[in-house]
C-alpha cells in the first residue's frame, strides 16, 4: 500500500511562495512513490471554531462543513505537510481557522477519552510544516512552531520537520531562493521512504 501524503495549503494566494514550495515536497514524494495530494484551505468553505464546547460532552463538532471531511482525511494520512506563509509574524487566517477546528478531535483525546494514538502510531505518522516569508529575520517563523505544534500532536502526528525559507524579498520569490526548492523535493523523497521502511519493519 502506498504512502499516503496530504499537502495543505494555508496561503490566500494561489501558486504563491508557499504553495510552490509545497508543490516540490509533494512532487518529492510523488517520485518516492507516494499517493500525494493536495488541498487548497481558500477554496474551502469552513468557519472558524465558535468556542460553544460542545464536543467536550459529544466528541463531535456541532458546525458540519468542510473541515469536517477535511480532518478524516488528515487522519487517514501517513504524512500530513502543512503549509502557510508568514503574515504578521504568524500563520495564515486560514490556517490558524482549520487548527482551531480541531478542538473536537482534542476534546476526546484529553476530556472524553475516546481517543488515543499509541506511540507507535505517532512514529509512523510525520508532520511536516513549510513556510516563507519576506522578511530575513531569523525569527519570523518563531510565532508560528506553536500553533503547528499543538495541530500535529492533536491528530497523532510526530512533528518530523520544516522546510522554511526567509528573505524572500531580497530573492524575489521561492524560485530564486538557492536551496529551498531542492531541498524540499528532497525532503519529500526522504520521508516517505522513511514511512515506508517503517512500515515494512511493523
Amino acid at each position: 500500500m502506498s504512502v499516503i501524503v496530504l499537502g495543505i495549503s494555508g496561503s490566500p494566494h494561489r501558486h504563491g511562495n508557499t504553495e510552490t514550495l509545497l508543490d516540490a515536497f509533494l512532487e518529492g514524494a510523488t517520485a518516492a512513490g507516494a499517493d500525494a495530494d493536495k488541498v487548497i484551505l481558500k477554496s474551502l468553505n469552513y468557519t472558524p471554531c465558535r468556542g460553544c464546547n460542545t464536543c467536550h460532552k459529544t466528541g463531535e463538532c456541532i458546525v458540519k462543513d468542510d473541515a469536517i471531511p477535511l480532518f478524516e482525511r488528515i487522519l487517514a494520512a501517513d504524512c500530513v505537510a502543512v503549509a502557510s506563509p508568514i503574515y504578521s509574524m504568524g500563520i495564515t487566517a486560514e490556517l490558524k481557522g482549520l487548527i482551531d477546528r480541531a478542538q473536537y478531535i482534542w476534546a476526546r483525546k484529553f476530556i472524553l477519552k475516546t481517543l488515543f494514538f499509541p506511540d507507535e502510531h505517532i512514529r509512523h505518522h510525520k508532520g511536516i510544516f513549510l513556510s516563507t516569508a519576506g522578511l530575513s529575520w531569523d525569527n519570523v517563523f518563531d510565532a508560528a512552531f506553536p500553533a503547528v505544534t499543538a495541530f500535529f500532536n492533536t491528530l497523532g502526528f510526530e512533528y518530523y520537520d520544516n522546510i522554511i525559507a526567509n528573505d524572500m524579498d531580497r530573492y524575489q520569490g521561492i524560485k530564486g531562493h538557492p536551496t529551498a526548492m531542492k531541498e524540499a523535493y528532497e525532503k519529500g523523497e526522504k520521508v516517505v521512504r522513511l514511512i515506508e521502511a517503517m512500515k515494512r519493519e511493523g
